[in-house]
């Protein structure tokens, strides 16, 4: 019988055309259709408004008609008093929430790669990952009910002890903490679903060796599993670089909101974009602040991809 891949190809010896390709395989485009009309719509289609941050923009005059400024926009962000402040709160925070959600996150993938218990880890897994799925606004809550000063339950736990309460909301030095630890249980389980898939495709006869050898599972683990992973942890590492000046918003406005006192160590470039927003009512301002950050986002992943292909090689992205 004559194989129907070979039956469908055209006599020609030539490759089917692109509108033959999609008829043939229609399901498939059609699964994929939302997330491509997505992306256009909100990444693609929006590159011609990257103009008007060198725009006085116009709302009446529109794209085309508004006062062309050259590089004021973006004067208005580095002179500004809080813009090093800003700043630099928004790259220590992102090299944070970076460093320690990746660490739990493989620490995470490890631990349940060695549970054998198909029951407990199905309960360790949905326990780890639910945190993924409420919004910051209802973490935000719990946040208060766990840090309020009169009824916390950690100030609480702090009296229960003999101590005095702690008005947290007023302790700008500890928030950083409290942010990591924060982004850490939300994210941290989810993000582990990636790594242990790419643990379940290691190949098994690689631990059937260690095992001959007797290796422990410690050092199976160290000597085999770490190593094999490390190109997954390179790449997803990469990526999140070209996110390093971008502060995550919804987080930081749910939990902090207006809050002045804390924004010596929690005031990022997106809050502090949004409130000049919303006072000034400039939208130029706003998009000037956005291609600073798009843009040195990408030359860190350039960078850092450029590094990483020189050193390590499976772990770059190109």
């Amino acid at each position: 019988m004559e194989n129907p891949s070979v039956a469908d190809r055209p006599r020609s010896g030539k490759r089917p055309g692109f509108l033959r390709e999609i008829a043939r395989n229609r399901y498939s485009y059609l699964l994929i259709l939302p997330a491509m009309v997505y992306v256009f719509i909100f990444s693609y289609a929006t590159y011609p408004y990257l103009l008007i941050a060198f725009q006085r923009f116009n709302y009446q005059k529109g794209l085309l008609g508004s006062e062309w400024v050259g590089f004021d926009n973006f004067v208005f962000f580095f002179r500004s008093n809080a813009a090093l402040a800003v700043t630099w709160n928004t790259i220590k925070l992102n090299v944070l929430f970076l460093i320690f959600v990746t660490f739990f996150a493989v620490a995470l993938a490890l631990l349940f790669n060695e549970i054998r218990n198909k029951f407990f880890i199905k309960l360790a897994q949905t326990t780890m990952i639910f945190p993924s799925f409420l919004s910051w606004i209802i973490v935000s809550y719990m946040m208060y009910s766990l840090f309020t000063m009169d009824f916390g339950i950690i100030n609480q736990i702090i009296q229960a002890f003999g101590g005095e309460p702690v008005n947290w909301y007023s302790k700008a030095e500890a928030w950083p903490s409290i942010l990591v630890g924060m982004k850490v249980w939300k994210e941290a389980g989810m993000a582990s679903i990636i790594y242990l898939a790419a643990i379940t495709g290691i190949d098994g006869s690689l631990y059937e060796s260690a095992d001959i050898d007797g290796a422990s599972r410690w050092q199976k683990m160290i000597r085999i599993t770490l190593p094999l992973i490390a190109p997954t942890i390179a790449i997803l590492t990469l990526l999140n670089l070209g996110k390093i000046f971008y502060g995550d918003f919804g987080m930081i406005y749910a939990i902090i909101g207006d809050n002045g006192v804390l924004y010596p160590t929690t005031d990022v470039i997106d809050t502090y974009v949004f409130r000049a927003l919303r006072q000034i009512g400039d939208p130029s301002n706003a998009a000037a602040v956005g291609l600073f950050q798009s843009t040195v986002g990408l030359l860190l992943v350039f960078g850092a991809n450029w590094l990483t292909r020189r050193f390590f090689k499976e772990g770059a992205l190109y």
